[in-house]
């Protein structure tokens, strides 16, 4: 089955609203196996839009609409599916009946234009709507059919998670399977280059890589009769890019750096705690917005002055004046400092320069140095970020605390390691 997808509302053609939509479909339609090679955006015009969906059916056998379902004489989806299936609209006072609870329940006036969400293609299947007054509705006829799903997001999500998706496993053929495989701290170009023949050939699998900002995220897909099928077709052509790239895969089917470091940190039973400068903040804000990062997270400073990351952090005076606080060396007493004062398993640290000001020809914008520093072992980076516009500080903080981020994933592993080769020393010692 091919789908296409089909967004109405003048407000995403100005960028007024985010099309979020046509994300969260097309995700659920490659769960299912359904392919999409086609995704529109089309005003509340009713010759534009009946243009748009004549388009999309010579392409697809499905077409999945959002918008325009609304009360107003502008919202004209329904109208215009039920014009192209040759079915008059009809009341339902089924629709009719739901649209007046809802008032009622949540005590607001029902107008006499919200009459107009019952109307509904003669024929159609009721979608029903648990968030709002306008139902959704699939109409079908001579291999073809629709979908028309609500513009607000809370609303469609419901809808198409529920009774869209149910409808779709009846129809659909096999599923897509993918993998995703996350990788940091190596270019687009770098991974292209030594992937290069397994890009070329894979066919089933397909690899297919996405850059993101600072890493880049390979795709790993292919079509079976059922997941588990697909997981084994899958298997081989992941164990090889973990195997090209042991140091940068930072884990599969991650959806941030900083859900995997929270991930291993739990998983291994370890704590962090993080000492920022050129960052702000932003490593600790990062893990913080993530669900129950509070059983690995306990502290976060914030030493912007010198004098603070002395006071707190017990960074040595006679560093900061011989190796300036932008330097190797005050990374690592930064991270030594907030690791010592947090009683945390990994400390880590950022210091350097995001600008657009404050760069010297010894140390320009974008120099930047990282540390972390556990039972495992202490590392430092030294990074020099690229900086493509004169305003792009937050690009250099966000590129920093990605790395800082990956220096606490390869400590977790470290420390992991260490625990295990431990365990292996006493049960050999035992043994003997």
């Amino acid at each position: 089955m091919n789908a296409e997808i089909l967004c109405v509302g003048t407000e995403l053609l100005l960028g007024d609203v985010v099309n979020t939509n046509a994300t969260h479909i097309a995700k659920g339609l490659a769960q299912l196996g359904v392919n999409v090679y086609h995704q529109s955006v089309v005003g509340d015009n009713a010759g534009r839009l009946k243009q748009a969906l004549c388009e999309a059916f010579e392409r697809s056998d499905l077409v999945i609409l959002t918008g325009g379902l609304g009360p107003t004489y502008d919202d004209l989806t329904k109208e215009t599916v039920a014009a192209y299936f040759g079915r008059p609209m009809e009341m339902r006072k089924d629709c009719l009946a739901a649209i007046e609870g809802y008032f009622k329940k949540t005590g607001r006036v029902m107008t006499k234009n919200n009459r107009k969400q019952a109307m509904m293609p003669k024929d159609a299947v009721v979608l029903p709507n648990a968030y709002g007054t306008a139902p959704g509705c699939i109409v079908e006829g001579g291999g073809k059919a629709a979908i028309l799903m609500p513009g607000p997001p809370r609303e469609m999500k419901q809808m198409f998670d529920g009774p869209v998706t149910e409808y779709l496993s009846r129809h659909s053929q096999g599923v897509l399977v993918s993998r995703s495989v996350n990788i940091f701290g190596v270019g687009e170009s770098a991974v292209e280059e030594r992937l290069r023949d397994t890009l070329m050939k894979s066919e089933d699998p397909t690899v297919a890589p996405y850059a993101k900002a600072s890493e880049v995220l390979l795709r790993v897909t292919t079509r079976a009769e059922t997941k588990e099928e697909g997981y084994r077709k899958i298997g081989p052509v992941v164990s090889q890019i973990l195997e090209i790239f042991p140091d940068n895969v930072y884990g599969l089917d991650c959806g941030s750096i900083e859900e995997a470091a929270v991930g291993y940190l739990k998983a291994f039973g370890l704590t962090a705690a993080a000492a920022e400068s050129c960052t702000g903040g932003l490593v600790a804000k990062r893990i913080t917005d993530l669900p129950g990062a509070s059983e690995v997270f306990g502290l976060g400073v914030c030493a912007y002055a010198n004098e603070m990351k002395e006071a707190v952090l017990g960074v040595r005076h006679e560093t900061l004046l011989k190796h300036g606080a932008v330097s190797r060396e005050t990374a690592l007493e930064m991270a030594r400092g907030v690791r010592a004062v947090s009683g945390a398993d990994i400390g880590v640290s950022t210091t350097g320069i995001a600008g657009p000001g404050g760069g010297t020809g010894g140390k320009p914008v974008g120099l930047v140095y990282v540390a972390a520093v556990s039972a495992a072992g202490e590392e430092v980076l030294e990074l020099h970020l690229s900086r493509e516009r004169e305003d792009d500080r937050e690009n250099i903080r966000l590129m920093a605390s990605s790395y800082a981020l990956s220096l606490v994933i390869r400590m977790a592993r470290q420390c992991k390691r260490g625990q295990k080769e431990e365990g292996d020393a006493g049960k050999s010692t035992r043994r003997a």
